[in-house]
């Protein structure tokens, strides 16, 4: 049987429309799962949207509009989203209305060790609406929140459940350390080691209905109650593969599965490399084999604001310059595990340099060559070659598996420049060149392009489409191209 591979980006708010930075994330993400079918692994691929956040509700009220009908809008356009970024998501589950969510996420609570969760009152705490999160006075930088410096903390006391983190410190402990829960890069792990020996504090997990504008899933045998947003959402992971009725998706990519990995950003990784393993920890059931920690956009240097106006807007890059032109840029552009710049400037260099005369050139000037010889017999190619293009899967595999997505294009970017070298150097054009050597040049100079295709194919698989439809082999073991069209029209 296959391996499976079960893979999730982190699940959205939808107070606003989606901006470049998720648009990074539903990348990266979906390169793995496909590397992964590519490679023979049964892959299950989810996303979705938090539905649930306060921050969706004050946003639904300042538009005038009701809760669901504006989560319901929002969600629309995160789904259009991942179509035109061409995700192979294979699940997609909104926490608001899946009863999927619904049962899975009372399940957990109900089956969460009763010690593990209590009621109290308490005052004085600082909410950040930003993180959805309640922040201690260690928590905050000059009396802000780091992730959201500017925006207002809130004071609040109430009565509320918590769940008592304190009692995993040292399981979660071992298992960061040891990487049975492996965190990558080794700097967010050793942040959330360090994190949690300076001890760990619990944390709320409701809510109360007023304060939740009765908006939320609500608390088992508590009707004043719906569940606080980090303890209902982080549950879609195994909701989507319905836990709440032990189904067999659940069984078999989370219970049984032999690859479980969480693509998150930076922001939310204690939530999901601590809050998560803990509850899981304490409901009995297994956790995840991988948190993949993405950074930040900056904007022309600045940090992603909306009070700043500098929101980038994913479906204009897409529609200037396309799909795979897009997801190339973030992917290469962006290292996988830091933060990086985006400006059009620099996507327009990218684009040119890599794509227009890189890809696109060697692209058009291979099957341009190959399609004026008509059919070829399949030829031996030089070990040189087949050594190159051994040492690029390597390469690429392992860059992979690191989460180095932006150093796995690099690598398939070398076997694109040997193969214009090889090219420029033999000159099969040449009419010095005999028939058989020109035919066994561009066999060689083929090979290149077809194993180029493969390897682009988790990273751009239309593009990778587009090139392999321009190589096909006949019944009778005949090779025949066909020109592409201009991959990547110069801008």
């Amino acid at each position: 049987m296959a391996k499976t591979f079960y893979i999730s980006t982190s699940i959205p708010y939808v107070n606003a429309a989606p901006h470049i930075g998720h648009a990074l994330e539903f990348v990266q993400a979906d390169v793995l799962a496909r590397w992964a079918r590519q490679h023979g692994q049964d892959a299950f691929f989810v996303s979705g949207t938090d539905d649930n956040a306060l921050k969706n509700v004050q946003a639904a009220e300042a538009a005038g509009v009701s809760v669901d009908k504006w989560v319901g809008e929002h969600a629309n356009i995160f789904q259009k989203l991942l179509k035109d970024l061409n995700i192979s998501n294979n699940d997609f589950i909104r926490t608001s209305i899946d009863q999927r969510h619904l049962a899975g996420a009372q399940k957990i609570w109900r089956s969460c060790r009763p010690e593990d969760i209590y009621k109290k009152k308490y005052s004085g705490l600082f909410y950040c609406l930003g993180c959805e999160e309640f922040k201690n006075t260690k928590d905050l930088i000059n009396g802000e929140c780091e992730e959201h410096p500017g925006k207002a903390l809130e004071s609040v006391a109430e009565e509320n459940y918590f769940f008592r983190l304190s009692n995993y410190q040292k399981r979660l402990e071992d298992i960061i350390s040891s990487d049975k829960l492996k965190i990558v890069p080794k700097s967010r792990k050793n942040e959330m080691l360090a994190f949690i020996r300076d001890g760990l504090e619990d944390f709320s997990i409701s809510r109360s209905r007023e304060r939740a504008k009765d908006w939320g899933v609500p608390v088992p045998d508590d009707d004043s109650q719906v569940m606080y947003v980090w303890f209902d959402a982080l549950s879609n992971y195994i909701n989507a593969l319905d836990y709440a009725d032990d189904g067999g998706a659940f069984k078999k990519y989370w219970q049984q599965g032999d690859e479980i990995i969480h693509v998150i950003g930076k922001g939310i990784n204690r939530f999901h490399s601590i809050y998560w393993p803990a509850m899981l920890l304490s409901a009995g059931i297994g956790l995840p084999k991988k948190i993949l920690v993405h950074g930040y956009f900056t904007i022309d240097g600045q940090k992603i604001s909306k009070s700043l106006g500098n929101i980038i807007d994913p479906f204009e890059v897409i529609g200037k310059y396309g799909v795979d032109a897009t997801r190339y840029f973030l992917l290469r552009e962006i290292p996988s595990t830091d933060d990086g710049d985006f400006t059009f400037a620099k996507f327009e260099e990218r684009y040119n340099a890599d794509l227009a005369n890189g890809l696109g050139n060697f692209a058009a000037r291979v099957l341009t060559l190959g399609e004026k010889l008509g059919e070829l017999s399949e030829i031996e190619i030089d070990k040189e070659i087949a050594d190159k293009i051994v040492a690029a899967k390597g390469l690429v595999g392992l860059k992979i598996k690191e989460f180095k997505l932006h150093e796995a294009l690099a690598g398939i970017w070398e076997l694109i420049s040997c193969g214009d070298k090889y090219v420029n150097d033999k000159k099969p054009w040449s009419a010095d060149v005999g028939d058989a050597d020109k035919r066994k040049m561009i066999f060689n100079a083929v090979t290149i392009l077809d194993n180029v295709a493969a390897l682009l194919q988790p990273f751009m698989p239309s593009t990778a489409e587009k090139i392999t439809q321009g190589i096909s082999w006949s019944s009778a073991g005949k090779l025949k191209l066909n020109k592409a069209e201009n991959l990547f029209p110069r801008l």
